[in-house]
């Protein structure tokens, strides 16, 4: 097989001169003939700290990659971390691909290793990787060891919103919440919860771009080590056999990866990664799907958000491949993986240590809990909610709405004590989609009025059309396409009308007649978005960023473009 990189280094040419010798630098003298050159797709940063580890494992990477006669190379590529990146990280996870996917195909590589680890890293490296269609492999970061405050496990992420939630209703100091916070983070690795971070790495491994069995390690783990070796040793496999994503990622993958998120009871983020990396491969899946293939399927996963354990508990319990193994009749079993062989070959011996942690089919946590696609007059092309995460009582519910144009009048508003607002209200927030916020934030699972927080409310129902953090919990209605900026229905909603949700149903719907609808026009904030940009990439974004119901990724990135780059530098 011809080397990819033989473009570059092949031949007697100034060309082929100046791409070898500005890479020898001490590499042997056979590094450009027959040997593969693997790109390292690292995104660690100390910005980013769920991956400040990674370049640690990248060396383990490096070592496994020349164990198997490639040649390493270390590609820094663009690292979000959710934590801190502002208006929101999802605003540059299209960028992010983008960028990744570009300097994969500018550069004499035949495969890539994609370390990824924090929300949105995961989903960025499989867009790329599935646009330039190279051989790929993820090696998840994996999740931090569990912190303990007061002798008591904390879901990092989960914990934060219920300890918040306990100081603003006056059951805990605010002292007490502080000190808290130096045990949240216990070690290196991203959140501990089945967040989005979680998620997305069984997600990736379910897809099949994960070697089995990898994926939930924890980070401080020396298996993850040894994974990491392996899968450098893969990657040089991978190149020789040209497996690249087009040759494994179908359908089927995608069924597996579906059935996998809803047994493990898994983020509403995995749903837009999902949409959007399919949209690179060309395979057509849509949101209806994740309802058709995931609500038959039973969540037997009891982690924080939905449930008691953590991810830590998780992988001591036998991990995804347990929980697959018992449901291993909704596989479908033609999907194949990273090593060339399908996912189904690798669950006969993954047995459950802890059916507490994991739970057996037959005693499920939620018999059909996987995440449910809802429509109607407010979502006419979807709108999600994780019954799992939800109050049981609320998932068939009606109340007057509690409307707020913006995250920052809901912060404004929310504590007011005149607030018209009580138990059974409907608090609906827009102004948070791709295009109004813009980016898609983190802020459905909005705050509970203070007021009804002292009268001991915990949960009520909230609709908005941004996302909601995958630690996060509650009966919540989000990624409501259209989004208000985009002229969707939810930019029509009015304090006191009344809204109607129907879980079993799937609908959510107004109670305001469609000729009083029809006499409605939204203000002009509320379609233009909190501020519109002016230049750079939130212009491009935001020209360009397709709904949540299809992936929000950019309307000129779906599809892949190849590996091929038909001129030279010089």
């Amino acid at each position: 097989m011809k080397l990819r990189s033989s473009q570059w280094y092949a031949g007697q040419d100034r060309n082929a001169y100046i791409h070898r010798a500005w890479m020898r630098r001490g590499v042997p003298d056979d590094a450009f003939a027959d040997r593969p050159q693997i790109a390292i797709a690292n995104t660690a940063s100390d910005l980013t700290p769920c991956n400040a580890h990674l370049n640690e494992v990248a060396a383990s990477v490096r070592n496994g990659v020349y164990e198997a006669g490639g040649i390493p190379l270390d590609l820094p590529v663009v690292s979000l971390g959710e934590t801190n990146v502002r208006p929101t990280a999802m605003l540059w996870r299209n960028m992010a691909a983008m960028a990744t996917e570009e300097m994969l195909r500018a550069n004499p590589i035949d495969g890539v290793v994609l370390l990824g680890g924090c929300d949105k890293t995961i989903p960025s490296l499989l867009m790329a990787a599935a646009s330039v269609d190279l051989p790929a492999v993820v090696v998840p970061g994996g999740p931090m060891l569990t912190g303990t405050f007061r002798g008591r496990p904390l879901g990092c992420g989960t914990d934060v919103w219920k300890l918040s939630e306990e100081v603003r209703g006056g059951t805990l100091t605010q002292e007490d919440f502080t000190r808290s916070e130096s045990a949240m983070i216990r070690s290196r690795g991203h959140c501990n919860t089945m967040g989005t971070a979680s998620t997305m790495a069984l997600v990736a491994e379910a897809l099949g771009t994960v070697i089995p069995g990898t994926a939930g390690t924890p980070a401080p783990d020396s298996r993850l080590l040894q994974a990491a070796h392996g899968t450098g040793r893969l990657a040089v496999e991978m190149v020789g056999a040209d497996r690249r994503p087009a040759t494994f990622l179908t359908r089927a993958s995608f069924h597996n990866a579906i059935v996998a998120l809803a047994a493990v009871g898994g983020s509403t983020n995995a749903v837009v990664h999902l949409l959007a990396i399919a949209g690179r491969l060309g395979i057509d899946l849509v949101l209806d799907d994740f309802d058709r293939i995931g609500s038959r399927v039973p969540v037997l996963v009891d982690l924080q958000p939905a449930g008691r354990f953590l991810m830590e508990d998780f992988h001591r319990a036998g991990g995804l491949l347990a929980v697959l193994r018992e449901i291993r009749d909704l596989l479908d079993p033609e999907a194949l993986t990273v090593t060339g062989q399908p996912l189904v070959n690798y669950l006969e011996d993954a047995l459950i240590w802890d059916g507490e942690v994991i739970r057996p089919s037959e005693q499920p946590l939620v018999a059909h809990g996987g995440i449910a696609v809802l429509r109607g007059d407010l979502a006419p092309d979807g709108a999600l909610i994780k019954p799992a995460a939800a109050s049981p009582h609320l998932l068939k519910h009606r109340g007057r709405a509690v409307v707020f144009d913006s995250i920052e009048d809901f912060h404004a508003r929310i504590d007011d004590p005149d607030l018209d607002v009580d138990a059974n209200s409907v608090l609906v927030l827009r102004g948070c989609g791709p295009k109004g916020y813009p980016g898609m934030p983190e802020v459905s699972n909005m705050p509970l009025p203070k007021k009804l927080l002292e009268q001991g409310v915990r949960d009520m129902v909230r609709v908005c059309d941004g996302r909601m953090s995958g630690t996060a919990y509650g009966t919540v209605v989000l990624h409501v396409a259209p989004e208000a900026a985009a002229g969707g229905p939810l930019a029509l909603v009015r304090t006191g009308d009344v809204v109607s949700l129907d879980v079993a149903a799937r609908r959510i719907d107004l109670d305001v007649s469609e000729d009083e609808l029809a006499h409605r026009t939204p203000n002009k904030a509320t379609l233009d978005g909190f501020a519109a940009p002016r230049r750079g990439w939130q212009r491009l974004y935001v020209d360009h960023v397709q709904q949540a119901d299809t992936g929000a990724d950019l309307d000129f990135l779906i599809g892949s473009s190849g590996s091929d780059v038909s001129r030279e530098s010089h």
